[in-house]
């Protein structure tokens, strides 16, 4: 079969599965309870995350995934670092136990634990050598009708500043973190982060098309100066099959790449 066709079949198996769950090469992340499904965005971030604490032989025996939703995040994290413990913390009770369930259906879930609850209350009985979130993305934009989804995509529970304070908090002194935000809120929390003594080390900015301007950003930060090295991806070419730089960075995970 032709590449684009595959990609054709991956998309429609996408829209398919969209509200019960999705499949990747190794995990299925099963989704029907949790407001906020699995995205390409997200898929991105985990990917560009896992690499960078590869390619640059980060510490990461000690993982904390803020927000894990389905799990999607600490899955894939852990299909990469085969030595990473991760605790996985939601506050969603649903989604808590939907990604738990998740997990125990994966091939690392002795690697694995969920929390349930508020990351603010969580105490401090240990540190991490690297941190991941896809936060609630906006503080101040119209929320819709649906509690969970306001509570899953705006910052009604977990402003930036209290994330930051979390990540204080819970981070070792040399500990790394990522997150991934819209474009434009990007550039605010980059200023929020500096103010707290964190500093982007690589950003990759991402368009939906060539055609299209930048819509999300992943950023790596960590204590002190550092020279951003920023990247920028496209999902897709002109004709609407995914770009290499997609393709190769999602392979080790999407069923048709």
């Amino acid at each position: 079969m032709q590449d684009w066709m595959l990609f054709l079949v991956q998309e429609r198996l996408f829209n398919l599965m969209a509200n019960n769950y999705f499949r990747f090469k190794e995990f299925t992340v099963y989704q029907g309870d949790c407001a906020m499904k699995v995205c390409t965005d997200a898929c991105i971030q985990g990917a560009y995350t896992a690499r960078y604490i590869l390619e640059n032989t980060l510490p990461s025996s000690e993982i904390m995934d803020i927000g894990t939703g389905t799990g999607l995040l600490s899955l894939m994290l852990a299909q990469q670092l085969p030595t990473a413990t991760i605790t996985a913390v939601e506050l969603d009770g649903d989604a808590a136990t939907q990604a738990a369930g998740n997990m125990a259906l994966s091939p690392w879930s002795a690697r694995i634990c969920v929390i349930t609850g508020d990351v603010k209350e969580l105490p401090v009985t240990a540190l991490y050598d690297f941190i991941i979130t896809n936060p609630p993305f906006y503080e101040a934009d119209l929320k819709s009708n649906d509690q969970l989804r306001n509570q899953a995509m705006h910052a009604t529970t977990l402003n930036y500043a209290s994330l930051l304070d979390v990540i204080t908090s819970h981070l070792s002194p040399d500990g790394v973190f990522s997150i991934l935000l819209p474009y434009h809120p990007f550039k605010d929390f980059t200023t929020k982060a500096a103010d707290a003594g964190f500093h982007a080390q690589q950003i990759l900015h991402v368009r939906q098309s060539v055609q299209h301007d930048y819509f999300r950003s992943v950023g790596i930060f960590k204590r002190g100066e550092g020279v951003s090295d920023i990247e920028e991806m496209a999902i897709r070419e002109t004709g609407n099959i995914y770009t290499a730089a997609f393709t190769d960075l999602l392979k080790p995970y999407y069923l048709y790449l």
